[in-house]
Formats: structure tokens, sequence, C-alpha cells
């Protein structure tokens, strides 16, 4: 069995160069308890957690031309990965995600055709054949939606007519628009994955409830509840704490977007 190592010795704080977030930067983050307007759970295993200020990312890499000078690396408590502040030669000033190998006092840029490194960003179209990227658009315009946790990237496999095919972390083999704007490099904090909790305390700390067997419940809470000792869960299949069926019955819906997928994810 793989040994998994302690949260301690990965403990990048060392990395991180702010003292303090940039407080216009930063807004309320309310906390929902996994409740929806009526007051019902609508997701289990969530509440408690420790407060926390959302941090305002740039998804969008939308100020073209103009360079930026990486100012400081951050801790961001709402994602895995670690998140940069840029200070705009214009004199604005905005986080985004930071890739691995990104250090204070670097320049980045986005726009049309700008240099391959790492933190540039530019459309699908002028990013070369077999490179990898990170932060990347489903629909141009509308700022990144994939490819955004801590060590991801998807690499560019191939472009035909007006998109290019891209090979995202899930294994999925995907049709994106060449117009799409990607970020290239991988994302950091490539440890994470080597990374063991060790106590029950950090998850609650990141506002994750304890998960409770079906079979471990009284009957009134799930359909698999009930019984003497330790029985079975009493049915031909398992079934959610709705009564669905589960565990093997295919949940996914058909979408217009599914003609894009060129390969199912693994």
């Amino acid at each position: 069995m793989k040994k998994r190592t302690s949260l301690n010795k990965f403990n990048n704080n060392k990395k991180k160069t702010a003292v303090k977030p940039v407080k216009f930067l930063l807004r309320s983050l309310p906390k929902s308890g996994g409740r929806d307007s009526s007051g019902r759970i609508s997701v289990r295993h969530i509440g408690g957690r420790h407060k926390r200020l959302y941090r305002k990312i740039d998804f969008k890499r939308d100020k073209f031309g103009i360079e930026a000078k990486v100012a400081a690396i951050e801790y961001d408590p709402n994602r895995n990965t670690d998140i940069a502040l840029l200070h705009y030669r214009d004199g604005e000033k905005r986080y985004i995600l930071a890739p691995h190998g990104l250090k204070v006092g670097d320049r980045v840029i986005s726009g049309e055709k700008v240099e391959i490194k790492s933190a540039n960003s530019m459309p699908l179209k002028n990013i070369p054949v077999g490179l990898q990227v990170h932060n990347v658009e489903l629909i141009p315009g509308r700022g990144a939606q994939i490819v955004r946790s801590a060590g991801s990237a998807a690499t560019i496999s191939a472009k035909e007519g007006k998109y290019a095919h891209l090979k995202l972390p899930s294994g999925e083999l995907r049709k994106l628009p060449l117009e799409s704007l990607a970020t290239i490099g991988q994302l950091g904090r490539l440890e994470l994955k080597n990374i063991s909790s060790k106590k029950a305390g950090r998850s609650r700390h990141l506002g994750i409830r304890p998960t409770v067997r079906g079979v471990a419940m009284n009957p009134a809470d799930h359909p698999h509840g009930g019984g003497e000792g330790r029985s079975g869960i009493g049915m031909s299949s398992p079934k959610s704490p709705t009564g669905k069926k589960t565990l093997g019955k295919k949940t996914r819906k058909a979408k217009p977007s599914d003609k894009l997928i060129l390969e199912k994810r693994k």
C-alpha cells in the first residue's frame, strides 16, 4: 500500500509572499450549510467550515497587450491552488491562478499573439500543438471554466477546422473553439495528490461533514437502513438517499455539446 505523506511535509507557506490579501479584491462568502432557498438539504456533507472571504479571480484575462508584474503569490482558502497578484502597467491589480514555477517579479501578458511562456494567455489558435495549458474557456469571452485545480493541465493534441482538440485531465478528448482563451503552463501545487489530511478536524475546517453509510442508518433516513445487526442493504441494487438507483446507473443527460466530445473520460 502506497504511503501517503503528512500535510506538514508539504506545507508550502514559505513560498507565499503576501501577508494580507488586497482588500478591494475581496467579497463576503456566506455559508449555505448545503441548504437551498427553502431550507432543505440539497447537497449533503456540507456545513461548518472556517470563515472565509472570496478572492475575485480574473478568469477572463481580457487585458490584452498590457504587461503585468507578479507582485505576490498568495494562499486562497477557496481553492486548492495558489493565486498570484498582478500589478498592471496601467495601475490595475488583479488575481490569477498561479501556474507551476511562477515567481515574484515575473512578467506576464495576455493578447492575441504573445510570447510562448508560462502564465501568458492567448487564443488556442495561436498556441502550438503539444503544449500544456490551463484555465481554458469553453465558450469564447465567457471566462475560463475548466482545468483550474491544483496540478492540472490540458494538452493540445490537434487543430481541425474551427476547433482545437484538447486532452483534459479527466482523460476526455474534447473539441473547443479556436477563439477560446487558454493560459500556458501547468497549475502549481503538484504535491497536493500526495497530501493526507491526517485528521477529521481538517475536513471540518474545510466545511466537509462526515459521510455515513446508508446501512448504518434507520429505515426512515435511508433506503439501505434498518435490519438486525450487520445486515445487507436488503435490495437487488443500491439506491441513493432519495431512493434512486445508483452505483452503475448512467446519470449523464444528453446535451447539444456532447457532439464536441471525441473520447469519453475514463
